[in-house]
């Protein structure tokens, strides 16, 4: 097996376990046919239907059936009389051919919610991406070429008064100053087209990019140190070649190791914080709209997020791996 199939082969391991897990977790801590008929979840409407007893709001008899009727369908359309495994099973199905099911809250496709709400979450995070390595991998070449000169004091100082921030603090700093006081940036999200989009992102994608391009700067800069001793560098000085050759050249690509770690690990960061972002922004995005089905346990639609994110996640962390195969062949053979 080559290492692309076995990278592949953990990857859909992980999904499978860890929407096991989720789906086990919204199963056991709630009760779906509450959310699907609410109160009458908790009759008997076998015992309803046949008559032997009465309904549940105590007046004539059979005034519940029409609601019964509805909660054994739901059982027989969830599939809630099966074991969870089988439930599982039947909605792992459904969801690898785009059927995430209804919500719960207003009966609507979740597959509609998500092709309605991701892409803005998606674009944010892109965009948020954008920023963290356009402003932390010059940053961290400059203040590495000028290692302990007073550029590298004065960005080490800045980076930690930065990254001392909170996310969601820095997000409310830039809203008050950016919005409110000086009227720079819309007050929401602009959906009339690609630009008024990328228009209202600019602070959202900085509140999420800045605290993360301080870490990837901050790595990035002690690789680069150390790649600079190497004896390779020392015998390309001596041929002669720019510093600036030198450094995009040679230095940069073995340093970028450490980098893409965190990149990778830091997705699970950035996907969270869309959660926060796009409620102080006023971002109908998919994070949103998570935090919102979680309130009203909605679970069909936060079973759909975690699976996205999830899936989101490990997809980013294998591509990682296989940019390490790519950047160092050493690891391929490893693996």
């Amino acid at each position: 097996m080559t290492y692309l199939m076995r990278r592949l082969a953990f990857m859909l391991g992980v999904l499978v376990a860890v929407t096991f897990l989720a789906f086990s977790a919204t199963n056991v801590i709630g009760d779906p046919l509450f959310n699907v008929v609410g109160f009458y979840a908790s009759v008997d409407c076998d015992a309803v239907i046949a008559g032997e007893i009465e309904d549940v709001i105590g007046t004539v008899a059979g005034t519940g059936i029409g609601e019964c009727e509805r909660v054994i369908e739901a059982r027989e359309e969830y599939h809630l009389d099966d074991s969870l495994p089988v439930r599982y099973g039947h909605w792992i199905v459904g969801m690898a051919q785009g059927d995430f099911g209804d919500s719960y809250a207003n009966q609507m496709p979740v597959s509609s919610i998500l092709a309605e709400r991701l892409p803005k979450s998606m674009l944010l995070m892109g965009v948020s991406m954008v920023v963290a390595l356009g402003v932390s991998i010059p940053w961290g070449v400059a203040a590495a070429y000028r290692a302990n000169q007073r550029f590298d004091r004065a960005s080490t100082a800045g980076a930690f008064g930065l990254l001392s921030i909170p996310g969601f603090a820095l997000a409310i700093i830039l809203f008050y100053f950016f919005v409110v006081r000086w009227q720079i940036f819309p007050s929401r999200y602009m959906d009339d087209n690609i630009f008024s989009r990328l228009r209202s992102l600019v602070l959202p994608a900085a509140s999420l990019g800045l605290p993360l391009a301080v870490v990837y700067q901050r790595l990035l800069r002690t690789d680069l140190i150390t790649t600079l001793q190497e004896d390779f560098v020392i015998m390309a000085k001596a041929k002669g070649l720019s510093d600036r050759r030198i450094m995009f050249r040679h230095v940069l690509r073995p340093s970028m190791f450490g980098m893409i770690t965190v990149v990778g690990l830091n997705m699970s960061a950035l996907i969270g914080g869309t959660i926060i972002i796009e409620s102080i922004f006023s971002i109908p995005g998919f994070g949103r709209e998570l935090y919102v089905s979680a309130i009203r346990d909605d679970i069909t639609v936060v079973l759909a997020g975690v699976t996205v994110l999830a899936t989101a996640f490990v997809v980013i962390n294998t591509v990682v791996d296989l940019l390490y195969s790519y950047l160092d062949p050493r690891v391929r053979r490893a693996g």
